[in-house]
């Protein structure tokens, strides 16, 4: 489903599935989705959501596309990152297995060690961090950025889309658990 095509009556799957930043986004404005108490279902609608949690919907689906626009100014097309790739510093968020199988060449391994030195370096250095399929990248970002390295982005689409539509020689592969 593209995003302009939500509504408050999109399952929240759907959303969720839309706005790689959703569940963060609705949880830290709403408290919504972060604890047994406040859950919900991938088949539960917003406007379903938004009613037992007596919060009106047209808000909350604002807020979901607002936050959206801000988390995607985070992220870089697997295209802008090959042409700049010279200016980047490539850190792969995934398992040292992952890692050691499909690699993005020139990308570190994220360790704690090497999250030490990137914190005590250069606040202006620009970062690029990648996973598999950019599902969980944006908190990492905002994890980075919050820490002073505000030149930090998330590749969109992770190592998944980097290899379908900027470097096919790099080799796909699947989760059992994405």
């Amino acid at each position: 489903m593209q995003v302009s095509e939500l509504t408050t009556d999109s399952p929240m799957g759907q959303i969720m599935e839309a706005l790689p930043g959703a569940k963060r986004a609705i949880f830290a404005r709403y408290h919504l989705g972060g604890c047994q108490s406040c859950a919900f279902s991938n088949e539960e609608t917003l406007a379903e959501l938004s009613a037992r949690s007596e919060i009106p919907a047209d808000e909350v689906l604002k807020h979901l596309l607002a936050s959206h626009v801000h988390d995607s100014e985070m992220l870089m097309e697997p295209a802008v990152a090959k042409e700049e790739i010279s200016t980047l510093r490539l850190i792969d968020l995934r398992t040292r297995e992952e890692h050691e199988a499909v690699v993005i060449a020139g990308s570190e391994f994220f360790t704690q060690e090497l999250q030490q030195k990137l914190f005590a370096g250069d606040s202006d250095a620009r970062i690029l961090l990648y996973d598999h399929s950019g599902k969980n990248v944006l908190d990492q970002v905002a994890w980075f950025r919050g820490h002073g390295l505000k030149q930090t982005y998330g590749l969109r689409g992770g190592i998944d889309a980097w290899s379908r539509e900027a470097d096919p020689s790099v080799q796909r592969y699947r989760l059992e658990m994405d």
